[in-house]
């Protein structure tokens, strides 16, 4: 519990000298279940919750409405999904680096060209959703919505690619696309329909390609660890659970100890020359011969962005905790007036003290609503997940100081206002470290290294996550 670990305060050092290793208990065992509930709670009773976002509130409990399990993401939550800081468009970044451009294709896919690739759609065809009617008439061929877009536009990329000068040829897209599964899809971790960013790249060798492949890995590695502080494990997918069509898949996955289950991250395809046959995307080489091109796709969607697992590894009962690097809100200042405090002062150092924040590129608000009371404000943004908290009461104000409370343990420090900015910047990367850390720690102490099918049942029983050869 936060408020358990809160009970540790520390007082500020001028000199830097501050202990800010605090870190997430290891001790609770919360069900994820219970977890989730209480975030639905939560989010019910809040107007604009980060990450209230991943799935509409009236998807559970399971209602009828149409609406059902679809992704709605409220100002908070698209803040997390398009904040275009240095930051978080880091993927973007690095890919213009790689020189890929980005690109959009077609919602809706025609059946004859989705059933071009057959391993492809057969691996697809029980979530493929179909639109059948316009208006009141029947379509005559029924047309697909996209589960993934390698049918929706490899059909240009066979008009686009001649000749070798033409490749490589790499393009990305953020879209939405639909998987209409049949079993109840999952909160913040499953809806039928998610928006993704998916690439898709075309060369003249293998060499380029498989290159290409571990290159973005990594680049999904660096997200989810040094952004969404959750620790995960890289490899090479099975030849039953790679992509549908694909030549071989690559992923990270993650750990969640209290399920003790794997979960898939992300994953980076390299679809050999399957789909360049099918779609006959061949080029001339420099010798003039008749080549297939070597392709790549991979994709990360809103459930890494908005991660179900980053919600399970780093949320509690209290609400969810969110990494620095990705927080929409970074730092809320809330004032604490009493009866006979001078009101008009306190709200004006707030206002000030936001504007200090921002001046130093500080993602900060400040909530001065007058018909809430500080401890409900406190409750307010802790299940939002915003690491940090100021409060400025009529003490602080006679200390020149602020209290910073940190959201990942409660810790309390009196800061003079001199060093807040500077402060606050150390104490949200301390935040970010410790978050990754204990994650980490936590995952490590599941793991367990087994020889025989007993020890490996066994490990499974105690929830480990197995290491075998």
């Amino acid at each position: 519990m936060r408020a358990q670990r809160g009970a540790l305060e520390t007082e500020h050092q001028p000199d830097g000298g501050d202990d800010f290793s605090l870190f997430l208990s290891l001790d609770r065992n919360l069900p994820i279940c219970f977890l989730l509930d209480r975030l639905r709670l939560a989010m019910l009773r809040l107007p604009g919750v980060a990450l209230s976002a991943i799935t509409c509130l009236d998807s559970w409990p399971p209602s009828p409405t149409p609406r059902r399990k679809k992704e709605v993401k409220k100002e908070t939550g698209l803040g997390l999904t398009h904040r275009k800081d240095e930051n978080f468009d880091f993927f973007g970044v690095e890919i213009e680096k790689m020189n890929i451009k980005n690109a959009y294709f077609p919602l809706f896919v025609t059946e004859n060209v989705l059933q071009k690739e057959k391993d492809h759609i057969e691996g697809f065809a029980p979530e493929v959703a179909w639109v059948t009617k316009s208006g009141h008439s029947e379509l005559e061929v029924p047309i697909a919505i996209r589960p993934t877009s390698e049918t929706a536009m490899y059909p240009y990329f066979s008009k686009w690619i001649s000749g070798h000068r033409d490749l490589p040829l790499k393009l990305n897209q953020w879209c939405n696309v639909v998987r209409w599964e049949f079993s109840h899809p999952t909160p913040f971790i499953r809806s039928r329909e998610f928006l993704w960013q998916e690439g898709h790249t075309a060369f003249a060798t293998q060499a380029e390609a498989d290159q290409e492949v571990l290159q973005i890995l990594e680049l999904y590695l660096k997200i989810y660890e040094e952004f969404l502080a959750v620790p995960v494990v890289k490899g090479r997918k099975s030849e039953l659970e790679k992509f549908a069509g694909g030549y071989y898949t690559t992923s990270v996955e993650a750990f969640i100890p209290n399920t003790g289950r794997g979960i898939q991250g992300v994953t980076s395809h390299c679809l050999g020359q399957n789909f360049s046959k099918m779609f006959e995307i061949n080029f001339e080489n420099e010798k003039g011969e008749k080549s297939m091109v070597w392709q790549n796709s991979w994709a990360y969607s809103s459930r890494a962005i908005l991660s179900g697992v980053m919600v399970m590894l780093h949320g509690d009962d209290k609400g969810l905790i969110l990494p620095p690097k990705v927080a929409a809100v970074l730092v809320v200042v809330i004032p604490v007036p009493y009866k006979d405090a001078d009101s008009d002062a306190i709200f004006n150092t707030c206002s000030s003290t936001i504007q200090r924040l921002r001046e130093s590129e500080l993602r900060a608000e400040a909530d001065l609503r007058d018909n809430y009371s500080p401890g409900w404000k406190y409750s307010h943004w802790e299940m939002k997940g915003v690491p940090l908290r100021i409060e400025i009461g009529p003490k602080d104000l006679a200390n020149n100081q602020v209290r910073v409370v940190r959201c990942d343990n409660g810790a309390k420090t009196d800061i003079p206002t001199g060093y807040l900015v500077d402060q606050v910047k150390e104490i949200l990367i301390s935040i970010q470290e410790c978050l990754f850390n204990a994650a980490k720690q936590k995952r490590d102490a599941c793991k367990k290294v087994v020889n025989t099918w007993d020890e490996f049942v066994l490990a499974m029983n105690e929830k480990k996550m197995i290491l075998a050869p």
